[in-house]
C-alpha cells in the first residue's frame, strides 16, 4: 500500500480498544492523558479498551493523533481529496 496514493484509504493505525490500550501503555500514559487528546472521557475510553467497539469517527482521530506523521498525512490526504 502506498502512503502516498490519495486513492487508496490507509488502515487505521489503532483499530480496536485492545490496540489502544497497548499504545496507551507504551507511551506511559493514564487513560485521562491518552483519550482527552481526542476528546474523550476517561470512562469512555475505558470502556473502548474493555471491549466496546471503536467507532469509526474514534479510530480516524486516534490514527490522526497518534500513528507516525507519515500515516497521519496519509489519511488527512484521502479524507480531503474532492
Amino acid at each position: 500500500m502506498s502512503f502516498e496514493d490519495p486513492m487508496i484509504k490507509p488502515k487505521y493505525f489503532i483499530d480496536s480498544g485492545k490496540e489502544a490500550k497497548l499504545l496507551r501503555s507504551k507511551l506511559g500514559m493514564n487513560q485521562s492523558e491518552f483519550w482527552s487528546r481526542i476528546s474523550v472521557t476517561q470512562s469512555g475510553g475505558s470502556r473502548y479498551e474493555s471491549g466496546r467497539d471503536l467507532p469509526k469517527p474514534v479510530q480516524v482521530l486516534l490514527h490522526l493523533a497518534y500513528a507516525p506523521e507519515k500515516q497521519a498525512l496519509a489519511l488527512m490526504k484521502y479524507l480531503r481529496q474532492d
